[in-house]
């Protein structure tokens, strides 16, 4: 029986932005956005974080969500996922990360359906904006990358070596065309990401509505193209 759910990787101790997972978008934290996004495709939401005390916040914050909470290895993410899995019993994952607030609410179906038909390990969309995209993954698929896998590397990243390792099945779809944006950046790993979307949320007067990703996607592109325009003008002065 086909068991799904996604899990969302967060943790406090990010390199460049410490804390980015809880810092403000509007009314809201980073990772409130990216659940309240992710809870319209219907599976459940398991927020994975790690089991050191700075992530204490995360949990509490995910409880307060509403989410399903595991907390296991900082370093050995694979592990986590993994251990995640074995907790709830789930034969499919969808993995998505708690830096990207706009990530596609309509991505983990897309993923999973197409993994299904097809009969793959890995499912990943190219094309979209750069934190919007999320991955589907087997269990079984990640349980034999752990008994393969001689690197860190793909320990962190999860699912590096079923992606890259020709005795799985890995897949890149194209994404929906209306959306497909790859030179855009719509994640936060610095504070430059967040300072330019929360100006995104401002332009779009988002309250509590949860904006489409062409919505989102229409706001980004404006503001960049008013920001060449304003440094143009600037120039010529």
């Amino acid at each position: 029986m086909d068991r799904s759910a996604v899990i969302l990787q967060a943790r406090m101790g990010s390199r460049r932005l410490p804390g980015k997972v809880l810092a403000q978008l509007g009314s809201r934290s980073i990772l409130e956005h990216c659940v309240s996004r992710l809870t319209t495709c219907g599976l459940p939401i398991i927020v994975a974080t790690t089991d050191r005390p700075e992530d204490d916040a995360i949990e509490r914050e995910a409880r307060r969500l509403g989410t399903q909470v595991f907390r296991g290895d900082e370093q050995d993410v694979l592990a986590r996922f993994l251990a995640a899995a074995h907790a709830f019993d789930l034969t499919h994952i969808v993995r998505a990360t708690a830096d990207n607030p706009f990530v596609d609410p309509d991505g983990p179906r897309r993923v999973l359906d197409l993994g299904r038909r097809v009969q793959a390990d890995h499912v990943v969309e190219c094309g979209l904006p750069v934190g919007a995209a999320v991955e589907a993954v087997s269990v079984e698929a990640l349980r034999l990358a752990r008994t393969l896998i001689t690197d860190p590397y793909d320990r962190e990243h999860v699912t590096s070596f079923v992606r890259r390792d020709t005795r799985f099945r890995a897949l890149r779809a194209v994404a929906p065309g209306h959306i497909r944006r790859p030179g855009l950046r719509l994640t936060v790993d610095t504070q430059e990401d967040l300072d330019f979307l929360r100006s995104v949320f401002v332009i779009m007067g988002v309250k509590e509505q949860m904006p489409t990703l062409a919505a989102v996607i229409r706001a980004a592109e404006g503001l960049l193209v008013r920001a060449v325009a304003t440094a143009r003008t600037q120039q010529g002065a």
